[in-house]
């Protein structure tokens, strides 16, 4: 230090200063960084104990930084497994007791199944094997009521109220539908066409029909036809909820009456009668399945103007 007060190691170059200038911006930057990230982790604190404090049926902070969930979450799951398992259980017990219940009256309905036919075994197990699948698919056409019960009652917290509605509404119409298409199966379409075909093979060949072939053609001519019933009601939740209108069912009606007829094709025997018998009820429910699309959407629209 001179005589005068100049203090002249305290002068820098212009090297020494952009360095100093530079050491000093990165200690300020890594002071505002753990600033920052002390203040993150208060506010991830403040909204883990605000959850905390709100309880399991509270909704979790929207905030909530991924890796902390809100303690009503594990919970949440923890009660749809507990349900779905309830539901579960006790479908499968009553379809298990309705099984043992059929297996069990064997010669009540045995002659119901058969209608009276000669049938042939081929083997010792194909007699457990028919037993066992009529058995199966009886008891779960006389379950049926009460598995959708049970699936209703799991599903039905989870829906809107438009869904619920909807659903509860016209399950019976959809269990009705199910079983009227396997009564037509089983009344109209299995009679007539078990006859036909084994009238057009009498002509050239000696018919014995063997338990598990006339099994698979009882079930074919019944069950899928059920699911067929199904269509007005398939149409008129696709129309509820906005993919499906009457105007659109019209415009693609010859398209429809096409795949219909595809279907009806792969569902039944290969002779032209089961077909046909399958295809004039299909285009009949889809001719009602426009009109009743039609008769939702007027409905709406006078709620909307209603309101």
């Amino acid at each position: 230090m001179d005589p005068y007060g100049n203090d002249y190691s305290a002068a820098l170059s212009p090297v020494d200063k952009r360095k100093a200038e530079a050491k000093k911006a990165e200690i300020e930057k890594r002071g505002t960084m753990s600033e920052e990230a002390a203040e993150e982790e208060a506010t991830a604190e403040t909204l883990v104990q605000a959850a905390q404090e709100q309880g399991a049926g509270s909704p979790p902070p929207e905030n909530l930084p991924p890796g902390k969930p809100a303690d009503g979450e594990g919970e949440g799951y923890l009660t749809h497994l507990t349900d779905l398992r309830k539901s579960l259980v006790k479908g499968i017990s009553v379809f298990l007791l309705v099984f043992i219940t059929v297996f069990s009256t064997i010669n009540l309905w045995f002659p119901y199944v058969t209608k009276g036919h000669d049938l042939v075994i081929l083997g010792p197990l194909e007699v457990v094997k028919f037993y066992m699948t009529m058995s199966a698919a009886i008891a779960l056409g006389l379950s049926l009521p009460l598995l959708c019960h049970f699936i209703w009652q799991f599903v039905k917290p989870g829906l809107n109220d438009n869904e619920a509605k909807f659903i509860g509404l016209y399950s019976p119409a959809m269990l009705l539908l199910f079983l009227g298409g396997v009564a037509f199966g089983y009344f109209i379409i299995h009679p007539l066409s078990y006859e036909f075909l084994l009238g057009f093979g009498a002509a050239n060949f000696d018919i014995m029909v063997s338990a598990q072939e006339y099994m698979r053609f009882l079930l074919m001519t019944t069950m899928p036809v059920g699911l067929m019933f199904e269509l007005p009601i398939v149409a008129l939740f696709l129309g509820s909820i906005g993919l499906l209108t009457a105007d659109t069912m019209k415009k693609v009606r010859k398209w429809s009456y096409v795949s219909l007829a595809v279907v009806s094709a792969l569902i039944t025997p290969p002779d032209f009668i089961s077909q046909l018998l399958v295809l004039i009820p299909m285009a009949i429910l889809y001719e009602s399945s426009i009109w009743l699309v039609r008769r939702a959407e007027r409905r709406q629209q006078s709620t909307a103007i209603a309101e």
